[in-house]
């Protein structure tokens, strides 16, 4: 008469390794892209209390482009823990600086769930700033995120 509501149980996920080129993507397309991934929502099993989301490697993430005049306007901060301590650096400063993939990485961050499911969710997420990865073992299969829709890259 009706039909049952699908619960996915933590044994019968099943997990697949994703491999995304950043190059010239736009980061917040990306990055929602990763975290739709990340959680699952892709998938028809998808259930909202487990990790059903598959593993993601980026690679290239200094090669990643930040729209309009975000590149030099956008400022991220963080407070050091004492009066007077917050610090701020421009999203150019980070890309040119040694850790470009924190970029990538905190979007991302900011568009999973908070709480300890969204904390494992974001342990799935790998972020290389060349194009040397240590997932060959796993195989992960390529995905075209520019070729999904026009605006995801830009020149």
């Amino acid at each position: 008469m009706f039909a049952k509501t699908h619960s996915t149980k933590t044994a019968d996920i099943k997990k697949n390794w994703v491999l995304i080129d950043a190059t010239g993507l736009v980061v917040g397309r990306l990055a929602s892209l990763i975290a739709l991934r990340l959680r699952g929502k892709h998938k028809p099993s998808f259930t909202p209390h487990v990790d059903d989301g598959d593993n993601i490697v980026v690679i290239n993430a200094e090669k990643v482009v930040l729209t309009g005049r975000k590149r030099d306007d956008k400022v991220y901060h963080h407070y050091s823990g004492f009066q007077g301590g917050i610090k701020e650096r421009s999203a150019k400063f980070i890309l040119e600086g040694r850790f470009p993939e924190r970029i990538i990485e905190k979007a991302v961050e900011r568009m999973l769930p908070r709480g300890p499911l969204g904390r494992k969710q974001l342990g799935n997420l790998r972020v290389y700033k060349g194009a040397e990865h240590p997932h060959a073992a796993q195989n992960p299969t390529p995905l075209d995120v520019a070729s999904l829709n026009r605006k995801n890259a830009r020149s």
